[in-house]
C-alpha cells in the first residue's frame, strides 16, 4: 500500500476531546458524546467526520500502550464564530501528510503496524510531531469490514526539522 503525499493548509475544527490510551481506549464514549451535538455545528465545510489524535513528542519513541494522548471527534468548519457551548475549537496546522486509503474494520490495527513498522522506515520520510487524523467520509461504516477511511500521518523529509 503506497500513500499519497499531500500538503494541507491550516484547518479549523470544532469537536470534543478526551484523554485516553490504547489500553484504556475511550473512543466509543467520545463519539457517543459528540454525535448528538454535531447538528448544532452550522458552518461545516463537508459532511466528513475527523478523528484526530494529539500525541506528546516522545509518544512514539517511548511507545507504551498505557501512554496517554488526546483524541478528538470533530468536523472541519469555515470559522469559529458560532461554537456550541459543549464543544471546543482546534486549529490543525499546515504541513505534509502521508495519506493511506484504508478499507476494513477500524479495530484492525495491522494498518498502523504496516505504516509505522514497514512503510515509514523504508520511505524518504520521518514522522513529524503534529496531529494524526482519520477522515471518515461517506464510505465509512462503523464496525463494518467494507468500511473505508483515509488515514493521515504527519511526515517530513528525512533529516529535516519542522519549525513552526
Amino acid at each position: 500500500m503506497t500513500p499519497e503525499i499531500k500538503k494541507i493548509e491550516e484547518k479549523k475544527l470544532i469537536g470534543k476531546r478526551q484523554t485516553m490510551s490504547l489500553s484504556d481506549n475511550k473512543t466509543a464514549n467520545l463519539w457517543r458524546s459528540f454525535m448528538p451535538l454535531r447538528s448544532e455545528i452550522k458552518n461545516n465545510l463537508t459532511n466528513d467526520l475527523i478523528s484526530l489524535q494529539v500525541y506528546k513528542q516522545s509518544y512514539f519513541a517511548e511507545f507504551n500502550p498505557t501512554g496517554e494522548f488526546e483524541k478528538w471527534a470533530a468536523v472541519e468548519v469555515s470559522d469559529f464564530n458560532n461554537v456550541p457551548a459543549e464543544l471546543e475549537t482546534f486549529t490543525l496546522t499546515d504541513g505534509l501528510y502521508a495519506v493511506f486509503n484504508y478499507k476494513g474494520l477500524s479495530t484492525d490495527n495491522s494498518i498502523f503496524q504496516f505504516i509505522f513498522g514497514t512503510w515509514l522506515p523504508g520511505s524518504e520520510y520521518d514522522l513529524d510531531n503534529r496531529p494524526h487524523f482519520e477522515v471518515l467520509g461517506d464510505k465509512y461504516i462503523n464496525n463494518d469490514p467494507s468500511s473505508e477511511e483515509e488515514i493521515w500521518i504527519p511526515v517530513r523529509l528525512k533529516g529535516r526539522i519542522t519549525i513552526k
